[in-house]
């Protein structure tokens, strides 16, 4: 049986500074590119089915970058939608809205999401990719907070739990299973990590 293999994407300057980015398509930096590229190893030793992608840019190049056939944009998995919040810090938010928090208070104005609306889209991705494990691993590369949603809906908890898993770029989760039940069977291996760095 196959895993669902989470990829982040590479480092932008936004994801560096702290800056919420969703619909924002922003470039990977010099070193998101040699981390994407630093990805290729860690994968190349899986059988993947399917490879999907967010169409966003960064998650793109990362995939190619890492040597990977995609072979679906999925609008699904998309980044968070943070509406007015989009290219602010948590703290910029946190000065604005005391005791703010995306993970309970959602996006804000048009384009926001709520944590409810981002479970129900990657609850439709993961619906879809499950059968596909039969044949091997399906590839998601996506986004921080789209991830981490993922694999908190993958373990059926609220995706407000996807706050208690911290995700660096460039890295690999896997959501596979235990005895017949969903599980987390790999989480947050960075190519740096995995070389003993």
């Amino acid at each position: 049986m196959g895993e669902i293999v989470l990829i982040r994407h590479g480092e932008t300057t936004w994801s560096a500074s702290g800056q919420h980015t969703s619909v924002t398509d922003l470039d990977l930096t010099e070193n998101g590119v040699s981390q994407a590229k630093a990805l290729a190893p860690l994968l190349a030793g899986r059988d993947f089915a399917a490879v999907w992608s967010s169409p966003r840019k960064r998650a793109l190049v990362t995939a190619d970058l890492a040597g990977l056939d995609l072979t679906a944009v999925i609008p699904d998995l998309a980044e968070w939608g943070y509406g007015d919040y989009e290219g602010r810090t948590s703290e910029e938010i946190e000065a604005e809205n005391p005791g703010w928090s995306l993970w309970t208070d959602g996006g804000k104005g048009p384009g926001g999401e709520t944590a409810d609306e981002v479970a129900a889209r990657l609850d439709r991705a993961l619906a879809e990719a499950e059968p596909l494990l039969a044949q091997g691993d399906v590839a998601f590369v996506a986004h921080g907070h789209s991830l981490r949603v993922a694999a908190a809906r993958w373990l059926g908890r609220p995706a407000r739990d996807g706050r208690e898993l911290k995700i660096d770029t460039a890295s690999i989760a896997a959501l596979g299973y235990e005895h017949g039940h969903h599980a987390i069977t790999l989480w947050n291996l960075t190519a740096a990590a995995a070389n003993g760095a």
